[in-house]
């Protein structure tokens, strides 16, 4: 490790081990300090890259969190969203905003399902779905409907989302949390086929297409077909969280179309809006009216500066090729990462779908999140052990290579230190 890679590493260390009362004043004390951030301020970007305010320079391979699904700064959005700040922020949903119909119809127009719900966030999103399969349960005469969730999955942290959320560190100190959900192992048929035979209250079956925050962890797709089996069979939702992996990031709309399969809830979020907060539920057949007016709501959702993101998002994807380019680089990234890491003994597994990779090591490795970053690289590790690399969707193939160029030594280099 060289000199700067050790200073912050020790002071990353060293802030997660002062006891609060000692801690040296923190950058921002006026916010709340709910995350443990890089000692790092980034100030603007073009495209995959972004600058600090001390004038260094990164290649995001971050994006957000699959947020930034059109880079930063592009040439068609800035200009769409300025002309939206001309003419309607907000206008409340007292009121018919076009836009959300004009996003509607495009949400459905590519997923095949019928209709959609705007809020503003993942979390809200999955909030919604649940409240949707509730309703479903309730209208079908079940007075406590409960829905089926995924060990390492993660729906978000409100009480609810948390309470669906299979990670104990984050629920720890949210006690007691909701009631009504049945986890089971992902990628095993038979334990949600156990819960059909044993349990008449169960009215869902919830999960990500690909785990995001568990580690980068898909569901096969002959699972995700099993289950749209059983659900028809059983009279269940299909629930499917694309919340991080859809809006073309695995090189379709939807992770769950290399299944070909249908949902019938879909929340989304993340990389809908290129970076302005949106969040959407978008229904098939058998949930589209499970809601009625007074039954959900929101006063920020759908808002006309949101929806305008929404929209030309989904434009500027089709008209640039962004899901084939997400297709195309990913590839080119996971083959050029199995070529440098896939050999070493400490690297488990390579895997994901477009431009959602996980590096899962042998080994906690959130230490390579400050050594990439002195390095020029931004990304994020998850799970602990995982390497998660979402950057936008404009990534380029030489942009790839230098991620893979940054990164392997870093994560060579860790091995050998920790082995």
């Amino acid at each position: 490790m060289n000199a700067p890679e050790t200073a912050l590493a020790n002071t990353l260390a060293a802030a997660q081990a002062t006891p609060a009362a000692t801690a040296p004043a923190r950058p921002m004390p006026h916010v709340l300090n709910t995350y443990g951030r890089l000692p790092i301020a980034l100030s603007h970007g073009q495209g995959c890259w972004v600058w600090d305010t001390q004038g260094k320079r990164y290649l995001d391979g971050l994006g957000g969190i699959a947020v930034n699904t059109l880079g930063h700064n592009h040439p068609q959005l800035v200009p769409a969203l300025q002309h939206q700040l001309t003419q309607l922020i907000h206008c409340s949903n007292y009121y018919e905003i076009p836009l959300q119909e004009q996003l509607a119809k495009k949400l459905c127009e590519i997923s095949g399902l019928a209709g959609a719900f705007f809020c503003n966030s993942g979390l809200e999103a999955n909030e919604a779905a649940l409240k949707i399969a509730r309703k479903y349960g309730h209208d079908k005469g079940i007075e406590k409907p409960e829905v089926i969730v995924y060990e390492k999955a993660f729906h978000g942290r409100s009480i609810a989302t948390l309470s669906a959320t299979g990670n104990p560190k984050v629920q720890a100190g949210f006690g007691p949390l909701v009631e009504g959900f049945v986890r089971v192992p992902l990628n095993d048929l038979a334990a949600v086929e156990a819960v059909a035979q044993n349990n008449p209250n169960v009215v869902a079956v919830f999960l990500e297409t690909i785990q995001g925050e568990g580690g980068v962890n898909p569901a096969r797709w002959e699972y995700l077909q099993g289950l749209r089996r059983l659900c028809d069979a059983q009279g269940w939702l299909l629930m499917l969280d694309e919340v991080q992996c859809g809006i073309g990031r695995t090189g379709k709309w939807f992770a769950h179309q290399w299944a070909g399969i249908q949902p019938d809830v879909m929340p989304l979020a993340k990389g809908l809006g290129s970076g302005v907060p949106i969040g959407a539920v978008v229904c098939g057949p058998r949930a589209l009216n499970v809601l009625g007016p007074g039954n959900h709501g929101t006063t920020f959702g759908g808002n006309p500066l949101a929806m305008r993101a929404g929209v030309e998002t989904l434009r500027i994807c089709e008209e640039e090729g962004l899901l084939a380019n997400a297709a195309t680089v990913g590839l080119l990234l996971r083959e050029g990462l199995q070529r440098e890491l896939g050999h070493l003994s400490g690297v488990k597994e390579i895997r994901g779908a477009g431009l959602m990779i996980g590096i899962e090591l042998d080994r906690p490795c959130g230490v390579l999140l400050g050594r990439a970053a002195e390095a020029g690289l931004l990304l994020s590790v998850t799970a602990d052990k995982v390497i998660r690399i979402v950057p936008p969707l404009i990534l380029t193939a030489e942009e790839a290579a230098q991620i893979v160029v940054i990164l392997a030594p870093l994560v060579q280099a860790f091995l050998a230190e920790t082995a």
